[in-house]
C-alpha cells in the first residue's frame, strides 16, 4: 500500500531480460533499511526488491523483476536504462497518509496532450481511453507515474476523455513529472474507491 507521495527519484542502471525483466535501480535510500522482498513503487508500479547493494560512493541500488504482463500494461519506454523513476517505499502502520490510498497496480496508460503555465504552477492535460474514462472525476484522485494528484476538469471528446491536473512548483521539481511534454505516455491508477464502487454497481445490476 502506498500514498502517492514520492520520496526519491531513482535511475535505471540496467535492464536485462531474464525471462522477466531484471531492473537495477540507483536510489538515495539507505538500502540497509530495505529488506529483500520489500515492495517499492516505481513510477506507480509496485515491484518486489530481489537484490540490493551500494556503490563505491555510498549511494544505494536495488534490483526488481518486472514481468512481461507488467511491461505490457505500463507506459512504453519506461523500463529502459537511463530512465528516471518516481520511488515510494510501502506505507507502514502509523505513517502519515499524505496523498490517497494507492495500490501500485496500474490500470492503464494515459497520454499527455499539453502542458501550460498557470501562475507558478503547470496545468497538464491527459487523454485516456474508454476503459479508464468512467473512473476519472473532477475533484477526484488519480495517480500519475506514482504521484497522487487531484483532477481539475474532465471532458469527453469523440470516444476518448481528456482531464487536467495542476502541478505546484514543488511537485514539478521533486518528481519526474517535471519532464512531461506533449505525447508522453504515463502510468495511471484510478482511485481504489472508484474501482470498488464500479464493481458494486456491476453486481447490483446483475442482481
Amino acid at each position: 500500500m502506498f500514498t502517492g507521495i514520492v520520496s526519491d527519484i531513482g535511475t535505471i542502471l540496467s535492464a536485462e531480460q531474464r525471462g522477466d525483466l531484471r531492473l537495477v535501480i540507483d536510489c538515495g535510500y539507505d538500502v540497509d533499511a530495505i529488506a529483500l522482498g520489500a515492495s517499492i513503487a516505481c513510477s506507480g508500479v509496485c515491484l518486489t526488491v530481489v537484490d540490493k547493494g551500494s556503490h563505491a560512493d555510498g549511494r544505494g541500488w536495488f534490483a526488481v523483476d518486472a514481468s512481461a504482463e507488467t511491461v505490457k500494461c505500463t507506459a512504453p519506454g519506461m523500463w529502459e536504462a537511463g530512465r528516471r523513476l518516481n520511488l515510494e517505499r510501502a506505507l507502514k502502520l502509523g505513517d502519515e497518509l499524505g496523498g490517497h490510498i494507492v495500490t501500485g497496480h496500474v490500470d492503464g496508460v494515459a497520454t499527455v496532450i499539453g502542458v501550460c503555465e498557470e501562475g507558478e504552477s503547470r496545468r497538464v492535460g491527459f487523454r485516456v481511453g474508454p476503459e479508464i474514462a468512467p473512473y476519472v472525476a473532477a475533484k477526484g484522485s488519480v495517480t500519475i507515474d506514482g504521484v497522487s494528484l487531484t483532477v481539475n476538469e474532465v471532458a469527453d471528446h469523440q470516444g476518448e476523455t481528456h482531464f487536467s491536473v495542476n502541478l505546484i512548483p514543488h511537485t514539478w521539481a521533486v518528481t519526474t513529472l517535471g519532464e512531461l511534454g506533449e505525447g508522453r505516455p504515463v502510468n495511471i491508477e484510478i482511485d481504489v474507491l472508484a474501482r470498488y464502487l464500479a464493481r458494486l454497481k456491476e453486481r447490483i445490476t446483475i442482481v
